[in-house]
Parts: C-alpha cells; structure tokens; sequence
C-alpha cells in the first residue's frame, strides 16, 4: 500500500490535458487597465499568488502579463479583485472555455 507521502501530482501535466476552446472576439477576463504595469503592485500580486493557472505573471524587470487562455474558470480571480482591477468575468460563451479531462 502506498503511504501518502509516496503520491505526488503534477498539477502542470494534469492541466495540459485539459482542452481549450478560446473565444478571440470575447474575452471572458478583462482587467481595468490595457497597460497592465500601470495596476497596483499590491493586487495584481494577488492575482499572482491566487491563480491556479498561472495566467497573471511578473516577469523579472517587473513587467505584468496575463492571457486569459488558459483559464480553469474557477472565478478566484473574481473573488480576489473585482471591484479593484478585474472589470469583467464572466463565463466563456456556449462551446468556449476550458474542457476538463481526467488525464
């Protein structure tokens, strides 16, 4: 029998499986800034540190990003900086977002 220490997941390999269809025309995430390096240090870091995809990222000379593509649609991101910096969330449209599959 396996102890539990013994199981490890590699929550990159199980997200890869996952199947993407991305609305182009209809972002489902909007922040409240097109230039992400004018939003506040303190919650775009929440961002950061909250999303399980990893779709909001500083790169080393300080510079934000994020690309709704990859969402898991969970809404953390919602629940963490509406009102502050996430303008828009919303579900993706009919037949778009993220298709879980169990790898």
């Amino acid at each position: 029998m396996m102890k539990l220490s013994e199981i490890t997941v590699n929550v990159d390999e199980l997200i890869g499986v996952n199947k993407y269809n991305v609305d182009e025309e209809n972002a489902h995430i909007e922040l409240c800034a097109e230039d992400l390096d004018t939003l506040p240090d303190d919650e775009f870091g929440k961002l950061v540190r909250v999303c399980p995809a990893a779709l909001y990222k500083v790169d080393e000379d300080g510079h934000k990003t994020f690309d709704y593509a990859g969402c898991l649609e969970c809404g953390t991101c919602r629940i963490a900086c509406e009102g502050t910096i996430v303008s828009k969330w919303e579900q993706p449209g009919p037949t778009m977002g993220v298709q879980y599959r169990f790898g």
